[in-house]
């Protein structure tokens, strides 16, 4: 831009200082070089075009085939950002291709080296991103996890619903949706809970001391097999497992589909049967049994209040004794107040008929 200013100043001769003299003879040459440079290099400029637009529309179908050939291999979402991923890099790289071949003066060595340039400050600007995406990619190469798991990331427990470039949608089991960024489930650690298709549970029953041991293992064993969420094909366990004050803890455990609704589902079978059976068989299932001691350290203090206690008793029984005549006599008083009362009633009554 300076020079084009410079220039028509400098090849007219007769420019007068402190005034604007613009030599336009010269200005059109220049206008007219640019125009034969333009046309001169017309073919190239045609061909970076056709090539950068035939580029674009290969970047697409090959994006769209390797969508296609890992979603056929139920790997949709990795497809999805393989796919976009490949065909943006494409399309860059084909762009400082074509405009190498548009400005032959520029090379696509120093075009790459200043894309390297400036992906650092990108790097650095949108650091959190990057990782998030990095692990995103990681997560859907490595695949700890896969669609549909049942998964427990710092306490979030839930279905994995889709894995994003940036984060992972988990949903809860009462129907809420948790964002959480990849980079926090690549460097945390996760529970798979769906990771095998079987998965064990337990429960605890308390056996008084003075039952049937056996039949009450025999019973339970029973019980835990006729039950239909429960996996015949895996070992079923019944295990003494604590001397409890009151009761022998028996500690039961089975194994079921790893789903969480057929785990609770058996769970609750399990519990309300085995205590049907135990009842139905007349095995007693203690419950806690508890004695609550007052003032047991002060015997004197715990006698006096009872003393005392039991001297109010009988004062009161006194009082109630003393008060019972009199309460006698006024009722006496009373009521031959009241046959007077008749009486003399009944007299007034005849006088006036007479």
């Amino acid at each position: 831009m300076l020079s084009f200013l410079q220039d028509p100043i400098q090849n007219n001769p007769n420019d007068v200082r402190g005034e604007i003299d613009l030599n336009t003879q010269s200005l059109w040459q220049k206008i007219d070089s640019w125009l034969d440079g333009f046309i001169k290099n017309l073919p190239n400029i045609v061909i970076g075009i056709v090539l950068f637009i035939l580029l674009i529309f290969i970047a697409r179908w090959l994006g769209s085939f390797i969508k296609r050939k890992l979603k056929q291999r139920n790997r949709s979402n990795f497809g999805e950002i393989l796919g976009s991923f490949t065909k943006w890099i494409i399309i860059l790289l084909g762009f400082f291709f074509c405009l190498t071949i548009v400005a032959p003066s520029l090379s696509f060595g120093d075009l790459i080296a200043g894309m390297g340039v400036s992906s650092v400050a990108i790097g650095f600007a949108f650091q959190d991103i990057l990782q998030n995406w990095l692990a995103g990619i990681l997560i859907l190469t490595r695949q700890p996890f896969r669609i549909g798991d049942e998964i427990e990331i710092n306490g979030m427990k839930g279905r994995v619903d889709r894995i994003e470039t940036r984060a992972t949608i988990i949903t809860t089991y009462d129907g809420i949706d948790i964002v959480v960024p990849n980079n926090d489930i690549y460097t945390n650690a996760v529970k798979v809970i769906t990771a095998h298709d079987h998965i064990r549970s337990q429960y605890d029953i308390g056996l008084g001391y003075d039952q049937p041991y056996d039949e009450a293992v025999k019973v339970l064993r029973e019980t835990l097999e006729s039950i239909e969420g429960i996996a015949q094909d895996k070992p079923i366990d019944i295990l003494n497992w604590d001397q409890a004050d009151s009761w022998l803890t028996i500690r039961v455990r089975w194994w079921t589909d790893s789903k969480r609704g057929n785990v609770v589902k058996t769970f609750s079978e399990v519990i309300a049967k085995t205590q049907h059976a135990m009842d139905d068989a007349g095995i007693d299932l203690p419950f806690p049994t508890q004695v609550q001691v007052r003032d047991a350290h002060d015997v004197k203090e715990a006698q006096k209040r009872k003393d005392r206690k039991e001297a109010q008793i009988i004062k009161d029984h006194e009082k109630n004794e003393n008060e019972k005549p009199k309460q006698d006599k006024a009722k006496d008083e009373y009521t031959t107040k009241s046959v007077d009362k008749v009486s003399t009633n009944q007299a007034l009554d005849k006088e006036d008929r007479e």
